[in-house]
């Protein structure tokens, strides 16, 4: 790993364990201003609009900006912005509309931010190291998700609830220091020199590359498969614990804190066995595992067996989504990047809320939320061979060398004549 991703990894740390401050806090203050779960859902539902509203637009924009220059600028936006709710609550003038609204502009910001990020990586490390990065940033974040609201709780000894989201705006602006000390660019040379087009010009190109490009096309209809199916094994968790496991309110945070510590372990050994499988066999194989032990966890019985099951299904989730997501970096041309992340966050997270509505549905009429979970995990071992033996993606690595070989021209041309 170069120094510039060291120094870039670091800095991403810190703000996801910031973030993962708001993301106890949010609720927690949704709750005591309005004690309603149906706020609680609005305050979700903030959260998810604007991906549907901007993130194609989004993504297209930040194939356009100087991708670097413009991270810095969102990471300052998202630190006054969070401000605002420990000022507004020491004023006395904190609302439930208030929270709404940072938590759609802070999404908002996230698309942007993590469609340059997409398109960041490649410039940081070689293609060969593309898993190994996203590994790590993925192990971190989930070890984030871990800590940060142990610590919140602790915080809140000595600290209000919304002055503990003050350290998450800290953690934003050390992400932009961390960001400026990166000397490599985030963009490839010549992007300034291409002939100007409009953003509808530039989302229409980016959908018509997905849609022409086999394993663009087959990935997105794939992840969107799997978010609609799988939604509900996430969203029915709290249930299917309280009604097979006898689980309370403690023993469904050790589960999900056991989810998170599944995706650190699989996040940091995801580089080493990228170097060892070929995507297909890895991916592929990951998700097929993932459903097998979804069926088993639907049979189970006995928490403390359930904790490492459930451990592992989260584990090679993330392991299948590290590996789909190092794919497209590898293969998609840096100018597309963002905007080819911002479709595939469109096909995925349209997918989750329908899928999770569908799914709620199924176990209400079934009332039997174990036997959903079954047929979930048959299902996803049926999408991962569907896709393994009768799409591009059991022949993926033929795209990525042809993408290797294609970069190579293109520096021998650019390179000067001696």
């Amino acid at each position: 790993m170069s120094s510039d991703f060291i120094k870039y990894w670091v800095g991403q740390t810190i703000s996801n364990l910031g973030s993962s401050f708001t993301q106890w806090a949010v609720p927690l203050l949704v709750f005591k201003l309005t004690g309603s779960p149906l706020n609680l859902g609005l305050a979700t539902a903030a959260v998810f609009l604007p991906y549907l509203l901007f993130g194609l637009v989004i993504g297209a924009w930040m194939d356009r900006v100087d991708r670097k220059r413009t991270m810095i600028g969102l990471d300052l936006v998202n630190a006054a912005v969070i401000l605002s709710i420990p000022l507004a609550a020491q004023l006395g003038h904190l609302s439930v509309w208030l929270i709404y609204a940072v938590a759609f502009i802070q999404s908002t910001v996230f698309i942007a931010f993590q469609a340059g990020e997409f398109a960041a990586i490649p410039s940081l490390v070689a293609t060969d190291d593309l898993v190994t990065a996203n590994g790590r940033i993925q192990a971190t974040f989930s070890a984030a998700q871990v800590a940060g609201p142990l610590l919140a709780g602790l915080m809140v000894s000595f600290l209000s609830i919304a002055w503990v989201m003050a350290f998450d705006a800290g953690s934003f602006v050390i992400s932009s220091v961390s960001l400026a000390l990166v000397r490599r660019s985030f963009n490839v040379p010549g992007d300034e020199e291409k002939e100007p087009t409009t953003i509808l010009h530039d989302i229409r190109e980016g959908l018509v590359y997905v849609i022409g490009h086999p394993i663009l096309r087959n990935i997105s209809l794939m992840m969107a498969l799997i978010n609609f199916v799988g939604a509900t094994t996430f969203t029915q968790l709290v249930l299917f614990a309280h009604e097979r496991l006898d689980a309370g309110p403690r023993e469904v945070g050790i589960l999900f804190a056991a989810g998170s510590a599944g995706v650190v372990v699989t996040g940091l050994l995801a580089g080493r066995l990228r170097k060892r499988f070929s995507f297909t066999a890895l991916a592929m194989t990951s998700l097929m595992l993932m459903g097998g032990l979804e069926v088993v966890f639907a049979g189970m019985r006995w928490f403390w067996v359930a904790i490492p099951v459930w451990a592992a299904v989260q584990g090679l989730g993330i392991l299948f989504n590290i590996n789909t997501g190092s794919l497209r970096q590898a293969i998609v041309p840096n100018q597309l990047l963002s905007r080819i992340l911002s479709i595939a966050g469109v096909l995925a997270w349209s997918a989750i809320p329908a899928g999770a509505l569908v799914g709620g549905a199924i176990v209400e009429a079934t009332d039997n939320v174990a036997l959903v979970y079954g047929v979930i995990g048959i299902i996803n071992i049926c999408i991962a061979a569907f896709f393994r033996f009768f799409t591009a993606l059991g022949d993926a690595e033929r795209y990525v060398e042809e993408r290797k070989a294609e970069e190579r021209r293109i520096s021998a041309e650019a390179a000067p004549a001696v």
